[in-house]
C-alpha cells in the first residue's frame, strides 16, 4: 500500500491550505501522485483529517504553480506537461540559478560549501542504490543551498514557484536515467563556487541546464 492510501497523521482543524498543499507537493515530488493520477478531494480530506475547503484551496494554489489541473466535473489531476513546457521551465531556472550561483561565489560560506558536499556524496549514495527519487531530492537541496546563497529573495521566490514543477516532471521523464552521471554533474558548480569563480560557477549551471533539457529532448524523441 503506498503512502498515499496509508492513513496519514491528522492534521489539526484548523489545517491552513498551506499544510495540505505542502502533502500534496510532497506526495507528486516523491511519486506517489504520478503525472495524470487524479487527486479526489474527499478522500484527501479524510486523509489529513481536514474538511474539503482547504483542500480545494490547497489544489487551487498547486494548480498556479503548474503542477496540478482542475476541470468542473472532472475534478483535479496531477498535470502532464509538454516535452515544450519542461524545456520552458528548464531555461528559466537555469537562468534564474546562473545568477545566482554568480550572487552566491562571493558570498558562500564553509558550512554551505560543506553541506554541498555531503549532499554531493549523498546523491552517490542513492545513484549505488538506485533510489531515483532520494536522489532527487538531495538534488534539489543541492540546488537549494545555492540559491539560499546568493541572498537574492527575488530569485528564491521565483526559484520555489519552479523547481518543484521541473523536478516532478523530468524525474517522471527520464525513467532509466544514469543517476551516477546525474549526481557527478554537481561537481563543476562545487568546485567553481569552492573557487569562489562567479563567471566559472554561472556557465556550470547554465551547462547544468542544458544538459537536462538534452536529455529530455532525447527522452521524448525516443517514444
Amino acid at each position: 500500500m503506498s503512502a498515499v492510501e496509508q492513513a496519514a497523521d491528522p492534521l489539526a482543524r484548523s489545517v491552513l491550505s498551506g499544510q495540505v498543499k505542502d502533502r500534496l507537493l510532497q506526495w507528486i515530488l516523491e511519486g506517489e501522485l504520478a503525472p495524470g493520477a487524479r487527486i479526489i478531494e474527499t478522500r484527501v480530506a479524510r486523509q489529513l483529517g481536514t474538511s474539503q475547503a482547504p483542500v480545494r484551496e490547497a489544489l487551487r494554489d498547486l494548480t498556479t504553480l503548474g503542477l496540478v489541473e482542475m476541470h468542473p466535473y472532472r475534478g483535479a489531476r496531477v498535470r502532464q506537461p509538454s516535452a515544450d513546457e519542461l524545456i520552458e521551465a528548464m531555461e528559466v531556472r537555469g537562468e534564474l540559478e546562473a545568477i545566482a550561483a554568480r550572487q552566491a561565489a562571493s558570498s558562500i560560506d564553509g558550512p554551505t560549501l560543506e553541506n554541498m558536499r555531503q549532499l554531493l556524496d549523498a546523491m552517490r549514495a542513492s545513484a549505488a542504490r538506485g533510489d531515483a527519487h532520494q536522489q532527487a531530492r538531495q538534488n534539489s537541496q543541492f540546488h537549494n543551498c545555492v540559491i539560499a546563497a546568493s541572498g537574492n529573495q527575488t530569485i528564491q521566490r521565483l526559484w520555489s514557484m519552479l523547481e518543484p514543477f521541473a523536478r516532478t516532471y523530468l524525474t517522471a521523464s527520464l525513467p532509466g536515467a544514469d543517476l551516477h552521471w546525474l549526481a557527478e554533474r554537481h561537481v563543476a558548480i562545487l568546485d567553481a563556487l569552492t573557487a569562489r569563480d562567479a563567471e566559472r560557477a554561472a556557465a556550470a549551471m547554465r551547462a547544468h541546464a542544458r544538459e537536462a533539457e538534452e536529455q529530455l529532448l532525447k527522452a521524448h524523441a525516443d517514444k
